[in-house]
C-alpha cells in the first residue's frame, strides 16, 4: 500500500480572488505561499500549517455556491459537503470563533461532537468550513469505532485495508517513468516573483 502524509491541498473555487485572500490569509491567518496567474486565471495556495495547504483556482463567472448547511442532505450531483481545518488547542478554536464573530461571519457556537469541538462558518464564496480541535485522549485514529446502526458489509470488514477487492497494481519501471511539465513550475523563478520586484 501507498504511504500518505496528509492532505497536499484542497483545491476549491472563487469568483473573487481579493476577497478569498482577505478571509483566508488576512482573517484567519494562513500565508499565501503560492500564485499562479494570467488573464482569466489565477490559482493561488494557502498554507494551514507545515504540511497542508488550500488552494483557490479564480476563473472569470465564477459565482459563489448556493448556501447549503453543513451535513445538511442534498438531492442531485453533489461532491463535496465541507472542509474541517483542525486547530492546535482549545483556545485557537476560541480564538478563531472570535475573530469570525469581529469579522461579521457569524460563527456557530461550539459544538461538541465527542472527538471533536468544533466551529462551523461559511468563506466568502459561501464554500462550508469547520474548524476542529481533537479531544484529548479520544482519537479515533488512535481507537477505530463503528457507531453506525447498519453499516455495509465492507464497513463491517473493519477499519483496515483489505486486499483482493482491487486488481494489482501495475508495475511502473523506473526506465519507463515520465514527469511532464504542467502548471506551477514558474513560482520557483526568482525572476517572475512579484513580492521580490
Amino acid at each position: 500500500m501507498p504511504r500518505y502524509n496528509g492532505i497536499n491541498h484542497l483545491a476549491m473555487v472563487t469568483g473573487d480572488m481579493d476577497a478569498t485572500v482577505r478571509f483566508w490569509r488576512d482573517l484567519l491567518g494562513m500565508r499565501l505561499v503560492a500564485g499562479l496567474g494570467r488573464p482569466g486565471y489565477r490559482h493561488y495556495f494557502f498554507q494551514i500549517d507545515g504540511r497542508d495547504m488550500i488552494a483557490f483556482f479564480e476563473w472569470p463567472g465564477v459565482e459563489p455556491l448556493a448556501m447549503k448547511d453543513h451535513g445538511f442532505p442534498v438531492r442531485g450531483p453533489v461532491g463535496f459537503d465541507h472542509v474541517s481545518i483542525g486547530v492546535a488547542g482549545e483556545e485557537d478554536l476560541w480564538a478563531v470563533r472570535g475573530r469570525l464573530e469581529a469579522a461579521g461571519c457569524e460563527p456557530s457556537p461550539v459544538i461538541d461532537h465527542g472527538f471533536i469541538h468544533s466551529v462551523y462558518c461559511f468563506d466568502p464564496n459561501m464554500i462550508p468550513i469547520e474548524f476542529s480541535w481533537a479531544v484529548p485522549g479520544a482519537d479515533p485514529r488512535a481507537h477505530p469505532a463503528m457507531a453506525d446502526l447498519a453499516p455495509g458489509g465492507p464497513a463491517l470488514e473493519g477499519p483496515e485495508p483489505r486486499p483482493g477487492h482491487w486488481p494489482p497494481p501495475v508495475p511502473q519501471p523506473a526506465a519507463e517513468r515520465e514527469v511532464y511539465p504542467g502548471e506551477g513550475r514558474e513560482v520557483l523563478d526568482p525572476a517572475r516573483d512579484a513580492w521580490k520586484r
